[in-house]
């Protein structure tokens, strides 16, 4: 096993945390469910601004009903109503499981019991029982409950301590200091991890007025980029392209972070180019937030990790490993390969679930979809598995394109561009692929829908 890099462990604060209980009089609840680190800001909400008061009342009725030790599911298509009860039930010291807006009755029943849900909040702050008492995670300390991202399998329930969040954010805005000034404009869901803790809680730990967008409409985001000063975008790589590919001559964005999947290079280059200040962050769900890049400088650089964590990787690009994290969460094991450049910068190369062993050969899914994402027509691609009786494995590709290209020429391209066992077996185009509400590509999807060249091919 190649020798691994540590990053040193560095004490950190921890962030307390408020307790709701019942009988307090309904200025106290507020004060208790209210916006402790954003006493003087308001929320905006595409084209509406919100108050503290406002936001702090609705918190308010949420906390009546909520119960400390509890695990309860919301599912709210009002993102306002969402962030109320949300407060509420981290002040109450509660456990939350958040659904994205647009998960169904049925399905959002199904996930609050599978994550031990006792109730659900579904478009209202009344609960209803999901589980009984002696079905239900019971005495849970209070919870954050995250579903992982699913890419490479199906969903899971993850919880992190409100405690735990708190270093967090406490460490993200003490070591990350370049967006002091900078207004969030999260166009990500605030459901999941990334446009909820590192977009709007660090935004109002820093005083800012978080701009949310319920949209990933490219147009309207552009929009209100240029209605904010001094903007900070958070937002999928997907959506970061389309905004670079937008602008017209001559503009740029001020500010965007990118996070949850690696930039194609081609992506990285375009997009680059047409941002003033661009950031990248590294984490999972496991872990929160791990590294911080302050200024790309290429795709694969994640950042530098926070000290409230220690990172262990390979000892350079020749030896990646996997990515480990310890921290007061005990160890999380990522299942990403990187290793650490002498500055302490953490390199990303591969999910280990992804890299493709072609004859005892590694082949890193990134490798191939860069060279097929360099031909002016590809719009998209994503390379992955396939078993092959005499190679074990093999590459199959899937590609999108703003015309009809031919897999003749895209083979001819890489047989240009790759080594002889990084060239794809498997060439198909179709007119999308799937990716996640997060933007991350499902490769078990493309997998389930191009592997035999299913539903979705052309």
């Amino acid at each position: 096993m190649p020798a691994h890099r540590e990053t040193p462990q560095r004490p950190d604060r921890a962030a307390p945390h408020g307790a709701q209980r019942h009988g307090r009089p309904r200025a106290a609840r507020r004060r208790a469910a209210g916006l402790r680190h954003a006493r003087q800001t308001m929320i905006r909400i595409d084209d509406r601004h919100h108050t503290r008061r406002e936001v702090e009342d609705l918190a308010a009725r949420c906390a009546e009903r909520a119960r400390p030790g509890v695990r309860y599911a919301a599912c709210f298509s009002g993102t306002i109503d969402w962030l109320a009860a949300f407060f509420a039930m981290r002040a109450a010291g509660a456990a939350v499981l958040p659904l994205h807006p647009g998960t169904p009755r049925p399905a959002a029943e199904r996930l609050a019991r599978e994550a031990g849900c006792r109730y659900l909040l579904f478009n209202g702050y009344e609960p209803e029982e999901v589980l009984p008492e002696s079905e239900a995670v019971t005495d849970d300390p209070g919870r954050l409950i995250q579903l992982s991202s699913g890419t490479t399998g199906a969903p899971k329930p993850v919880a992190r301590t409100w405690a735990a969040i708190g270093r967090e954010i406490a460490t993200y805005v003490t070591h990350f200091r370049d967006p002091e000034g900078m207004t969030p404009v999260i166009a990500c869901p605030v459901t999941h991890s990334y446009g909820l803790i590192c977009g709007l809680l660090v935004g109002l730990e820093r005083g800012a007025e978080p701009v949310v967008l319920n949209t990933g409409n490219p147009k309207y985001i552009l929009k209100a980029l240029r209605e904010v000063e001094r903007p900070l975008l958070y937002a999928s790589p997907a959506v970061l392209h389309a905004l670079a590919r937008l602008l017209p001559d001559g503009e740029r964005l001020h500010a965007a972070m990118t996070s949850g999947t690696l930039l194609p290079d081609p992506w990285f280059a375009r997009i680059r180019t047409r941002t003033r200040h661009l950031f990248q962050q590294y984490g999972c769900s496991e872990a929160g937030c791990i590294a911080v890049n302050p200024d790309m400088g290429a795709a694969a650089a994640m950042g530098y990790p926070l000290p409230h964590h220690r990172v262990r990787a390979g000892g350079g690009s020749e030896a990646p490993d996997e990515i480990v994290v310890d921290g007061a969460e005990g160890e999380v094991r990522t299942r990403d390969l990187g290793y650490l450049r002498p500055d302490g910068m953490l390199m990303f190369v591969s999910r280990l679930d992804d890299t493709i062993n072609v004859s005892g050969l590694n082949v890193y899914p990134k490798d191939v979809e860069d060279v097929v994402m360099a031909l002016p027509e590809v719009t998209d691609a994503v390379a992955f598995r396939r078993a092959d009786p005499f190679a074990g494995e093999r590459v199959a590709l899937v590609f999108t394109a703003s015309r009809t290209v031919s897999p003749l020429t895209v083979r001819a391209w890489c047989r240009e561009h790759l080594a002889a066992h990084q060239q794809p077996a498997d060439v198909v185009q179709a007119d999308s692929l799937p990716r996640m509400a997060n933007g991350k590509i499902s490769r078990s999807r493309v997998a389930e829908l191009f592997g035999a060249g299913g539903e979705g091919a052309r």
